[in-house]
């Protein structure tokens, strides 16, 4: 009796094995993002009406508001690959979260830069140490700081641990961003879409809002993909099989 060869669903896990499978994703990854991003842009920029109370001055969400989401998501999915890198000790992991870090920070930064751009017309002012901004501010910062700490560690062994324990414990700063509009007494406006109650926005915002959304997503794993690459290469450089890559 014939029996299937059992899939190994950990084959991926080794740089080895995850570099081709990588550039291989890169491009159409990229190709989402952008075709996203100009259906998102058009939906949002060109279909959907005024705002009644902000008028046209409300369109930054289409960048603001998924740049926060994709700010907050990829921390907690470099906090994911951190908890496989202390647990099991896997190299991957480690690189997964050095190629994430500089696109978190790139969205902390859109969201803090837009929503100044935001608050001047509404609030009267670029900044205010409003919960929800300090929070996102501090979130900016612990993208800032895990960067330049495996950096500075010359042990690429020690810089992984290191950079996951600091991974961890900043994970709390997550939850109070989402949860600060209901936890304190802010200026920042509650959420604009939930998953238990109906959206409070016409359709055709909350489409261009999801299709930016969408692109964003897809460009932050274009992006990390193919910075996980490079990573590959320079870390396993000794590697037989990097050699033959370049043979």
């Amino acid at each position: 009796m014939m029996t299937r060869p059992r899939m190994n669903a950990f084959r991926f896990a080794a740089p080895q094995t995850f570099y081709p499978l990588a550039g291989r994703l890169v491009p159409w990854f990229a190709a989402l993002a952008a075709a996203l991003a100009a259906a998102g842009l058009y939906v949002g920029f060109g279909i959907a009406p005024e705002d009644f109370q902000q008028g046209e001055v409300y369109r930054i969400i289409f960048i603001h508001v998924p740049s926060a989401w994709m700010a907050m998501f990829t921390y907690l999915v470099m906090a994911g690959y951190a908890v496989l890198t202390l647990g099991f000790r896997t190299r991957l992991s480690a690189m997964m979260c050095r190629a994430l870090a500089p696109t978190g920070a790139l969205m902390a930064a859109i969201s803090l830069w837009t929503g100044a751009i935001w608050g001047r017309p509404t609030w009267g002012t670029y900044w205010v140490w409003d919960a929800r901004l300090t929070s996102t501010l501090i979130l900016l910062f612990l993208y800032i700081g895990y960067i330049a700490l495996v950096a500075a560690i010359e042990d690429e062994q020690r810089a992984d641990r290191a950079g996951a324990l600091l991974l961890l414990v900043g994970v709390v700063n997550v939850p109070i961003i989402y949860f600060s509009v209901k936890w304190w007494n802010t200026l920042h406006q509650g959420a604009s879409v939930s998953l238990t109650a109906a959206p409070k926005m016409a359709a055709t915002m909350l489409t261009g809002m999801l299709l930016m959304s969408l692109a964003a997503w897809m460009y932050t794993i274009a992006a990390s993909l193919h910075r996980v690459q490079s990573i590959i290469l320079e870390r396993e450089r000794h590697a037989r099989w990097v050699r033959q890559l370049f043979a």
